[in-house]
């Protein structure tokens, strides 16, 4: 009886010594695959969570010269973060800030530049959009209206919608094309909520246009929904 088990176990052996010699290098291979992978996974993980921290700590800096109004300051933080940090929710945050403080220091072109990294470079795509809204108002400000348009074109979350169409409506209208802004006051009259106050702002901007929304429209499509 012995014997037979050991001949059978025998025979499993060279089996498996048969089947390891012609896959073993391919197990082997898809095994490193899977472990190198998951490895790689969680060594990005932990430098994004790492690269996201040290950015924060960075980004106080930054909040703390905004807060002492402190332009230059606060442009030497935002500049090591960018150079640092770039893909950081923090980095654009702090463009954000910058050129806001920046505008308050009458740096517009400084302000400008902010904007323009953060519409470019921004992580969230909610960054991307408030920059470039912001970088808009600054070109409406110094009658650059083309440029200003620029970049209020394109897609925008929801939430945006609204205003990239209004803030285009002030372009156009400052341009001199009433009816191309009298269109594009309607449709942000459209999208902003029934219960938002600053309906009664685009009314009177088409008021003074010599045009009316049609608010009654508007309403009901509000209230079905």
């Amino acid at each position: 009886m012995a014997n037979h088990f050991d001949l059978e176990e025998q025979e499993q052996i060279d089996q498996l010594k048969h089947y390891w010699k012609q896959w073993g290098t391919l197990i082997t291979a898809v095994v490193v695959v899977v472990c190198g992978g998951f490895a790689s996974w969680n060594g990005y993980q932990y430098w994004q969570n790492r690269q996201g921290m040290q950015a924060a700590v960075m980004f106080d800096e930054v909040d703390s010269a905004a807060e002492a109004n402190d332009a230059q300051r606060v442009q030497r933080a935002f500049d090591d973060m960018k150079s640092r940090y770039p893909s950081t929710a923090q980095a654009a945050q702090a463009g954000l800030t910058a050129a806001k403080v920046m505008v308050e220091a009458k740096n517009i072109d400084g302000a400008k530049a902010a904007l323009e990294w953060v519409a470019k470079d921004a992580k969230f795509e909610g960054q991307k959009s408030l920059a470039r809204l912001r970088l808009a108002s600054l070109l409406i400000d110094q009658k650059a209206y083309p440029d200003a348009l620029k970049q209020l074109e394109g897609n925008v979350p929801p939430e945006f919608a609204a205003s990239f169409a209004d803030r285009r409506g002030d372009a156009l209208a400052l341009s001199g094309d009433a009816k191309s802004a009298v269109a594009a006051y309607q449709e942000a009259h459209a999208k902003l909520d029934s219960r938002s106050s600053y309906r009664r702002v685009i009314e009177a901007k088409l008021n003074s246009l010599g045009a009316k929304v049609q608010v009654a429209a508007a309403q009901t499509t509000g209230s079905s929904q």
